[in-house]
Protein backbone atom coordinates (compact mmCIF):
# COMPACT_ATOMS: atom_id res chain seq x y z
CA UNK A 1 0.00 0.00 0.00
CA UNK A 2 3.11 2.56 0.83
CA UNK A 3 3.79 2.55 -3.09
CA UNK A 4 -0.13 3.44 -3.42
CA UNK A 5 0.63 7.10 -1.54
CA UNK A 6 -0.74 9.54 -3.21
CA UNK A 7 -0.91 12.85 -1.18
CA UNK A 8 0.70 13.83 2.16
CA UNK A 9 -0.53 12.37 5.75
CA UNK A 10 -2.80 14.85 7.93
CA UNK A 11 -2.37 14.09 11.35
CA UNK A 12 -5.86 15.04 11.82
CA UNK A 13 -6.95 12.54 9.09
CA UNK A 14 -5.24 10.07 11.45
CA UNK A 15 -6.87 10.79 14.63
CA UNK A 16 -10.10 10.43 13.38
CA UNK A 17 -9.57 7.44 11.48
CA UNK A 18 -8.47 6.09 14.95
CA UNK A 19 -11.44 7.79 16.52
CA UNK A 20 -14.05 5.98 13.80
CA UNK A 21 -12.33 2.21 14.60
CA UNK A 22 -12.17 3.08 18.43
CA UNK A 23 -16.27 4.11 18.83
CA UNK A 24 -17.63 2.05 15.52
CA UNK A 25 -19.78 4.81 13.99
CA UNK A 26 -19.73 8.37 12.55
CA UNK A 27 -21.76 9.83 14.93
CA UNK A 28 -20.20 8.22 18.33
CA UNK A 29 -16.55 9.71 16.43
CA UNK A 30 -18.07 12.87 15.81
CA UNK A 31 -19.63 13.10 19.25
CA UNK A 32 -16.13 11.85 20.98
CA UNK A 33 -14.15 14.39 19.20
CA UNK A 34 -16.88 16.88 19.13
CA UNK A 35 -16.98 17.49 15.39
CA UNK A 36 -19.87 16.55 12.93
CA UNK A 37 -20.62 13.57 11.28
CA UNK A 38 -19.43 15.39 7.92
CA UNK A 39 -15.83 16.07 9.25
CA UNK A 40 -15.48 12.32 10.09
CA UNK A 41 -16.33 11.31 6.56
CA UNK A 42 -14.32 14.07 4.75
CA UNK A 43 -11.13 13.35 7.32
CA UNK A 44 -11.32 9.32 5.94
CA UNK A 45 -12.53 9.91 2.53
CA UNK A 46 -9.06 12.46 2.88
CA UNK A 47 -6.81 9.69 4.53
CA UNK A 48 -7.97 7.13 1.94
CA UNK A 49 -7.17 8.96 -0.84
CA UNK A 50 -3.33 9.47 1.09
CA UNK A 51 -3.09 6.01 1.05
CA UNK A 52 -4.44 4.64 -1.79
CA UNK A 53 -6.87 2.82 -0.67
CA UNK A 54 -9.93 2.08 1.42
CA UNK A 55 -9.65 1.48 5.33
CA UNK A 56 -13.30 0.81 6.13
CA UNK A 57 -16.86 -0.04 5.16
CA UNK A 58 -19.87 0.72 6.38
CA UNK A 59 -22.31 -1.97 7.67
CA UNK A 60 -25.63 -2.21 8.92
CA UNK A 61 -24.34 -2.23 12.17
CA UNK A 62 -21.28 0.10 12.08
CA UNK A 63 -17.99 0.57 10.37
CA UNK A 64 -15.29 -2.13 9.89
CA UNK A 65 -11.58 -2.46 8.88
CA UNK A 66 -10.99 -3.69 5.50
CA UNK A 67 -7.82 -6.02 5.29
CA UNK A 68 -5.86 -2.48 4.31
CA UNK A 69 -7.09 -0.86 7.86
CA UNK A 70 -6.31 -3.62 9.52
CA UNK A 71 -2.96 -3.29 8.29
CA UNK A 72 -2.46 0.88 8.97
CA UNK A 73 -4.55 0.41 12.62
CA UNK A 74 -1.47 -0.54 14.62
CA UNK A 75 0.68 2.80 12.78
CA UNK A 76 -2.22 4.87 13.62
CA UNK A 77 -2.69 4.21 16.81
CA UNK A 78 1.08 4.68 17.44
CA UNK A 79 1.15 7.75 16.49
CA UNK A 80 -1.78 8.76 18.20
CA UNK A 81 0.19 7.57 21.40
CA UNK A 82 3.30 9.36 20.80
CA UNK A 83 1.17 12.77 20.13
CA UNK A 84 -0.60 12.09 22.98
CA UNK A 85 2.82 11.87 24.92
CA UNK A 86 4.01 14.66 23.37
CA UNK A 87 1.01 16.68 24.42
CA UNK A 88 1.67 16.04 27.99
CA UNK A 89 5.19 16.34 28.05
CA UNK A 90 5.05 19.55 30.42
CA UNK A 91 7.88 21.57 30.55
CA UNK A 92 7.64 22.19 34.70
CA UNK A 93 7.50 18.08 34.72
CA UNK A 94 4.32 17.98 35.87
CA UNK A 95 1.26 15.58 34.80
CA UNK A 96 -0.32 16.97 31.69
CA UNK A 97 -3.49 16.47 29.83
CA UNK A 98 -5.94 13.38 29.28
CA UNK A 99 -5.69 10.26 31.03
CA UNK A 100 -8.97 7.64 30.37
CA UNK A 101 -10.21 5.55 32.99
CA UNK A 102 -12.95 2.56 32.59
CA UNK A 103 -14.65 0.89 35.48
CA UNK A 104 -18.20 -0.61 36.12
CA UNK A 105 -21.00 1.73 36.40
CA UNK A 106 -21.17 0.54 40.01
CA UNK A 107 -17.36 1.24 40.65
CA UNK A 108 -17.23 4.28 39.09
CA UNK A 109 -20.41 5.82 40.68
CA UNK A 110 -20.14 4.27 44.02
CA UNK A 111 -16.45 4.83 44.37
CA UNK A 112 -14.13 6.67 42.56
CA UNK A 113 -16.58 9.85 40.98
CA UNK A 114 -16.54 11.25 44.63
CA UNK A 115 -12.67 10.42 45.49
CA UNK A 116 -11.48 11.50 41.73
CA UNK A 117 -12.14 15.03 42.51
CA UNK A 118 -9.01 15.79 44.60
CA UNK A 119 -6.77 14.12 42.00
CA UNK A 120 -7.65 16.93 39.78
CA UNK A 121 -7.87 19.56 42.23
CA UNK A 122 -3.86 18.47 42.88
CA UNK A 123 -2.65 18.39 39.57
CA UNK A 124 -4.50 22.01 37.51
CA UNK A 125 -3.06 20.57 34.11
CA UNK A 126 -4.14 17.03 34.57
CA UNK A 127 -7.49 15.81 33.09
CA UNK A 128 -9.43 12.81 34.10
CA UNK A 129 -12.04 10.92 32.51
CA UNK A 130 -14.02 8.01 33.71
CA UNK A 131 -16.00 5.95 31.17
CA UNK A 132 -18.54 3.17 32.52
CA UNK A 133 -19.01 0.25 30.39
CA UNK A 134 -19.56 -3.41 31.63
CA UNK A 135 -17.64 -5.12 28.66
CA UNK A 136 -13.72 -5.33 28.61
CA UNK A 137 -12.46 -2.15 26.88
CA UNK A 138 -9.29 -2.23 24.56
CA UNK A 139 -5.94 -1.04 26.02
CA UNK A 140 -4.08 -1.69 22.89
CA UNK A 141 -6.69 0.80 20.60
CA UNK A 142 -6.67 3.34 23.28
CA UNK A 143 -10.16 3.11 24.40
CA UNK A 144 -8.80 3.95 27.71
CA UNK A 145 -5.43 4.71 29.27
CA UNK A 146 -6.13 2.55 32.52
CA UNK A 147 -9.02 -0.15 32.72
CA UNK A 148 -10.22 -1.68 36.41
CA UNK A 149 -11.08 -5.13 36.23
CA UNK A 150 -12.74 -7.88 37.33
CA UNK A 151 -9.77 -10.93 37.07
CA UNK A 152 -5.84 -10.53 36.19
CA UNK A 153 -6.22 -10.17 31.76
CA UNK A 154 -4.24 -12.79 30.28
CA UNK A 155 -4.05 -11.10 26.47
CA UNK A 156 -1.68 -8.04 25.10
CA UNK A 157 1.58 -6.49 26.68
CA UNK A 158 -0.29 -5.31 29.51
CA UNK A 159 0.72 -4.91 33.34
CA UNK A 160 -1.61 -6.11 35.69
CA UNK A 161 -1.61 -4.75 39.46
CA UNK A 162 -3.61 -6.07 41.92
CA UNK A 163 -5.61 -3.75 43.96
CA UNK A 164 -8.65 -5.14 46.15
CA UNK A 165 -10.74 -8.06 46.50
CA UNK A 166 -14.21 -7.38 46.77
CA UNK A 167 -16.91 -9.00 49.00
CA UNK A 168 -20.81 -9.00 48.46
CA UNK A 169 -23.69 -8.87 50.67
CA UNK A 170 -27.28 -8.95 51.12
CA UNK A 171 -28.53 -4.96 52.02
CA UNK A 172 -31.46 -4.10 52.69
CA UNK A 173 -33.71 -1.23 54.28
CA UNK A 174 -34.76 -1.50 58.12
CA UNK A 175 -38.76 -2.77 56.90
CA UNK A 176 -37.02 -5.41 55.18
CA UNK A 177 -34.33 -6.53 57.57
CA UNK A 178 -37.80 -6.22 59.87
CA UNK A 179 -40.07 -8.85 57.37
CA UNK A 180 -36.45 -11.47 56.96
CA UNK A 181 -36.10 -11.26 61.33
CA UNK A 182 -40.07 -12.62 61.50
CA UNK A 183 -39.77 -15.04 58.94
CA UNK A 184 -40.95 -13.91 55.43
CA UNK A 185 -39.83 -14.83 52.21
CA UNK A 186 -37.57 -12.62 50.63
CA UNK A 187 -37.79 -10.31 47.41
CA UNK A 188 -34.89 -9.16 45.66
CA UNK A 189 -33.68 -6.41 43.44
CA UNK A 190 -31.25 -6.97 40.53
CA UNK A 191 -30.09 -6.32 37.47
CA UNK A 192 -32.14 -6.06 33.96
CA UNK A 193 -32.59 -8.30 31.14
CA UNK A 194 -29.79 -6.14 29.01
CA UNK A 195 -27.31 -7.07 32.14
CA UNK A 196 -28.25 -10.34 32.84
CA UNK A 197 -25.11 -11.78 31.64
CA UNK A 198 -22.63 -10.01 33.91
CA UNK A 199 -21.51 -12.35 36.84
CA UNK A 200 -23.17 -11.19 39.80
CA UNK A 201 -26.79 -11.29 37.89
CA UNK A 202 -25.93 -15.01 36.69
CA UNK A 203 -24.96 -16.17 39.96
CA UNK A 204 -27.90 -14.67 41.35
CA UNK A 205 -30.29 -15.98 39.35
CA UNK A 206 -29.04 -19.35 39.43
CA UNK A 207 -28.88 -19.49 43.37
CA UNK A 208 -32.38 -18.09 43.71
CA UNK A 209 -33.82 -18.80 40.94
CA UNK A 210 -37.72 -19.34 42.33
CA UNK A 211 -36.94 -15.76 44.12
CA UNK A 212 -39.18 -13.01 42.79
CA UNK A 213 -36.74 -10.43 41.41
CA UNK A 214 -39.37 -7.43 42.13
CA UNK A 215 -37.71 -4.48 40.51
CA UNK A 216 -34.70 -4.68 38.03
CA UNK A 217 -32.70 -1.88 37.07
CA UNK A 218 -29.14 -1.19 34.96
CA UNK A 219 -26.43 -0.93 38.10
CA UNK A 220 -26.02 -1.76 41.82
CA UNK A 221 -25.91 2.07 43.04
CA UNK A 222 -29.71 2.19 41.48
CA UNK A 223 -30.65 -1.22 42.89
CA UNK A 224 -28.85 -0.09 46.45
CA UNK A 225 -31.42 3.25 45.66
CA UNK A 226 -34.34 0.68 45.28
CA UNK A 227 -33.55 -1.35 48.03
CA UNK A 228 -33.15 1.70 50.46
CA UNK A 229 -36.74 2.42 49.34
CA UNK A 230 -37.73 -1.01 50.65
CA UNK A 231 -38.68 -2.37 47.09
CA UNK A 232 -36.47 -5.64 48.38
CA UNK A 233 -32.97 -6.91 48.54
CA UNK A 234 -29.93 -6.36 47.05
CA UNK A 235 -26.87 -8.27 46.27
CA UNK A 236 -24.33 -5.53 46.34
CA UNK A 237 -20.42 -4.93 46.92
CA UNK A 238 -20.08 -3.65 50.36
CA UNK A 239 -18.27 -0.76 48.85
CA UNK A 240 -21.53 0.30 48.17
CA UNK A 241 -23.61 -1.36 51.14
CA UNK A 242 -21.93 -0.11 53.76
CA UNK A 243 -22.12 3.59 52.35
CA UNK A 244 -25.89 3.81 51.97
CA UNK A 245 -27.01 4.92 55.88
CA UNK A 246 -30.49 3.41 54.36
CA UNK A 247 -29.04 -0.16 54.32
CA UNK A 248 -27.90 -2.65 56.62
CA UNK A 249 -26.65 -6.39 56.05
CA UNK A 250 -29.05 -9.40 55.67
CA UNK A 251 -27.94 -12.97 55.88
CA UNK A 252 -29.69 -15.03 53.56
CA UNK A 253 -28.91 -18.86 53.13
CA UNK A 254 -25.80 -18.62 50.54
CA UNK A 255 -23.13 -16.40 50.63
CA UNK A 256 -22.40 -14.30 47.10
CA UNK A 257 -19.01 -14.44 45.45
CA UNK A 258 -15.83 -12.41 45.77
CA UNK A 259 -14.16 -10.97 42.92
CA UNK A 260 -10.17 -9.70 42.52
CA UNK A 261 -10.12 -6.22 40.90
CA UNK A 262 -6.89 -5.58 38.62
CA UNK A 263 -5.50 -2.28 37.45
CA UNK A 264 -4.48 -2.82 33.69
CA UNK A 265 -2.21 -0.31 32.19
CA UNK A 266 -0.45 -1.06 28.22
CA UNK A 267 3.31 -2.02 29.31
CA UNK A 268 4.64 1.29 26.78
CA UNK A 269 2.68 4.02 29.10
CA UNK A 270 5.10 3.49 31.87
CA UNK A 271 7.17 6.26 31.64
CA UNK A 272 4.07 8.56 30.74
CA UNK A 273 3.76 10.64 33.43
CA UNK A 274 0.27 11.90 33.37
CA UNK A 275 -0.89 7.89 33.64
CA UNK A 276 1.26 6.99 35.77
CA UNK A 277 0.05 9.75 38.35
CA UNK A 278 -3.52 8.38 37.75
CA UNK A 279 -2.32 5.19 38.39
CA UNK A 280 -0.77 5.27 41.70
CA UNK A 281 -3.26 7.28 42.46
CA UNK A 282 -5.69 4.76 42.44
CA UNK A 283 -3.29 2.31 43.53
CA UNK A 284 -2.49 4.45 46.97
CA UNK A 285 -6.46 4.95 46.99
CA UNK A 286 -6.78 1.19 46.60
CA UNK A 287 -4.81 0.37 49.43
CA UNK A 288 -6.43 3.53 51.59
CA UNK A 289 -9.99 2.38 51.87
CA UNK A 290 -9.39 -1.95 51.58
CA UNK A 291 -11.67 -2.30 54.42
CA UNK A 292 -14.68 -0.94 52.80
CA UNK A 293 -13.93 -3.46 50.33
CA UNK A 294 -13.26 -6.31 52.10
CA UNK A 295 -15.10 -8.90 54.43
CA UNK A 296 -14.59 -8.01 57.79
Amino acid sequence: MADQIRTGLDWEDVRIFVALVRHGSLSAAARALSVNHATVSRRIASLEEALGGRLVERRPDGYVLTPAGSRCLAAAIAMETAAAALARAGADDRPNGLVRINATPGLAQGFLVARLAGLAARYPGLDVEIATDVRAVSLERREADIALRFGRPQDGDLIARRLVTLDYGFYASAEWRRRIGDGAAPVLVGFDEANASIADAVWLTRHFPRTRMALRTSSQPAQAAAAGADAGIALLPHFIGRTDDRLGPVTLDRGPPSRELWLVTRRRDGQDLAIRTVADFLIQLFADERALFEER
